[in-house]
């Protein structure tokens, strides 16, 4: 395994009175992905939005290639090169496609050879490249939001659940984006409910419940483990 790109040591959150996260601890390898595993409600969106500053830690640190970043600005932490892909997806739906995507690429002009590749891996984004995102279907949406984070390469990606509610063909073709940005060698903090895309795409795994992780190690040793799946989580995965 790799040295650490992100680590999250002793993490605790509260959003009001409520107390999320409880000393999460989280290593995201590079040049990998690392799904983020649990039941609904055990504060993996919380993670994401942490590391991000959207929601300030309280305690711990949140260190990004050696720096910790707990403190910072979201704009800060985006500039360092993390790109977000929230589960709301986050996209502006009265601007045109181009429009949302030009916003995304905030260090200049688009480049127009990552934008090709781009529109290759999600081919909905040229076909509706002057259409109001909000006339698009919720899974080209999901596309827009991805492309988004894709548009400038980034040293991390953090994405909340991109297959959630998709028909299985938008789940392949996201599947396939993913993995083509892994091959390029990006680093990739991936929440997903679908084990089968999990399965698929991980390398590293962290599983977490009532706000702190509970287990970590390789995608293969839990895919492989019924009983480790039902301990963890409360219900075999295999067929999932």
């Amino acid at each position: 395994m790799s040295d650490p790109v992100l680590s999250l040591q002793g993490v605790h959150t509260d959003i009001a009175q409520y107390h999320i996260l409880r000393g999460v601890d989280l290593e995201v390898p590079a040049g990998g992905v690392t799904m983020l595993l649990g039941r609904n409600g055990v504060g993996k969106t919380t993670t994401l939005r942490t590391i991000m500053g959207l929601w300030r830690a309280k305690e711990g640190r949140v260190v990004f290639r050696g720096e910790d970043i707990a403190a910072l600005p979201t704009p800060a932490i985006a500039r360092r090169g993390i790109g977000f892909v929230p589960e709301d997806m986050g996209i502006f739906s009265d601007l045109s496609v181009e429009e949302n995507m030009t916003l995304a690429a905030v260090s200049g002009p688009i480049d127009a050879e990552r934008l090709d590749w781009l529109q290759s891996v999600f081919p909905p984004l040229r076909t509706f490249w002057k259409k109001e995102a909000g006339t698009l279907s919720g899974g080209q949406k999901q596309m827009l939001s991805v492309a988004r984070a894709m548009i400038e390469k980034r040293r991390l990606y953090l994405i909340d659940e991109p297959t959630k509610g998709l028909a299985p063909a938008i789940v392949a073709t996201l599947a396939g984006a993913l993995r083509a940005l892994k091959q390029e060698g990006a680093s990739i903090l991936l929440v997903e409910q679908n084990f089968s895309v999990a399965k698929a795409l991980g390398d590293t795994c962290a599983v977490m419940d009532d706000g702190r992780v509970v287990w970590a190690g390789e995608m293969a040793t839990l895919a492989g483990d019924t009983a480790l799946q039902e301990r963890l989580m409360g219900l075999s995965m295999e067929s999932a």
